[in-house]
């Protein structure tokens, strides 16, 4: 742990240092592209649209700014910030450093409504791909909560039917593939399921940003419950914690955040499990500090990858789940040879 508890500073300062960081990746990401734009003519194209000041930009500039690029970086923080609270809330939950969002069946969900909506056509018109995927993730995860509550509702039980929940949906999903897409929609659903920020726009916006506060003030309310759990669910009873409630409200704000992430981008891998971690070395375990360090650092990390999959390759765009996992996994070992090491 980097920051000592004492001293209030240390964190204040962190906190500040990471907006300002996140902003300058904001404004990098808008910047950043194959046709590049200077920072100055982005905070002018930005100033336009929202003070109406009235600077002389050409159009191509202006939409390139606003409608493509601007709501592009804000999703990735948004499904950062999520995906990463998601994995720190699950992780204390289930008492399992290897639990992240996707443990729960959510995702694998999310891909079979992505592809019924895309490849049998449900909803006639009516669903789009992001509608399917959402009720799809849903689906998944009242079906592994209904498993898990039969089968005694322990953290243990809990990532087993997830792990078959994953498995069933991941089955409907290849066989739907296989049975009824042709090659261009079975390449579609690859690219999809790998993560990609292409098609957001700001109504995408409008969904991520919101979802992703109230469930950050909703995993805030609990941190005393979550640091309750670090000790077991008995304990957290005798300190007086609504267990079964908590778990409740807390597994289900995971599942709403991570299925609106998915129903968006797609499934994007390691934030969830590496974000928690890297916050945890820097300021601790104590969950009032924990998840605002996770929710930021998440925010960065995507948008970093999000810069990332659209320059390391020229004129191609890579979808965000490979960059992810391609520094995602380096780095997740560097953390447990870390905490190997401290032991």
């Amino acid at each position: 742990m980097l920051l000592k508890r004492d001293g209030w500073w240390a964190p204040v300062a962190l906190t500040v240092a990471a907006f300002v960081l996140l902003g300058l990746m904001i404004s990098l990401a808008v910047s950043i592209g194959e046709i590049s734009i200077p920072l100055q003519t982005t905070a002018k194209a930005v100033s336009n649209r929202l003070f109406g000041t009235g600077f002389e930009l050409s159009r191509i500039h202006q939409g390139i700014v606003w409608d493509y690029r601007l709501s592009r970086a804000l999703v990735a923080a948004s499904a950062g910030a999520s995906l990463a609270l998601c994995g720190a809330i699950l992780q204390a939950l289930l008492r399992n450093p290897l639990a992240e969002p996707y443990v729960l069946g959510i995702s694998a969900g999310a891909s079979t409504g992505a592809v019924c909506v895309m490849i049998l056509g449900f909803g006639y018109g009516v669903l789009s791909l992001s509608s399917g995927a959402f009720i799809g993730a849903v689906a998944a995860f009242l079906l592994v909560g209904v498993l898990a509550a039969g089968a005694g509702g322990t953290g243990e039980r809990i990532i087993l039917c997830g792990i078959a929940g994953s498995q069933l949906f991941n089955a409907l999903t290849a066989y739907i593939v296989t049975t009824s897409a042709n090659a261009e929609q079975a390449r579609g659903v690859m690219f999809w399921l790998l993560g990609s920020l292409g098609g957001v726009r700001w109504p995408d916006v409008y969904l991520a940003a919101p979802v992703t506060v109230i469930g950050f003030l909703v995993c805030l309310a609990h941190v005393r419950a979550l640091d309750a759990f670090a000790f077991g669910t008995d304990a957290a009873a005798s300190l007086g914690i609504a267990v079964r409630r908590v778990q409740i409200v807390l597994l289900g704000a995971t599942a709403v955040m991570t299925a609106a992430v998915v129903s968006m981008v797609g499934s994007i891998g390691f934030v969830g499990l590496v974000i928690p971690h890297a916050a945890r070395f820097l300021v601790g375990p104590a969950h009032s500090r924990l998840l605002p360090a996770t929710a930021l650092g998440g925010a960065l990390f995507m948008v970093a990858a999000d810069i990332i999959s659209r320059i390391i390759v020229p004129q191609q765009i890579l979808p965000i789940g490979v960059v992810t996992a391609l520094f995602g996994a380096p780095a997740f070992a560097v953390i447990l040879y870390g905490a190997r090491r401290t032991a």
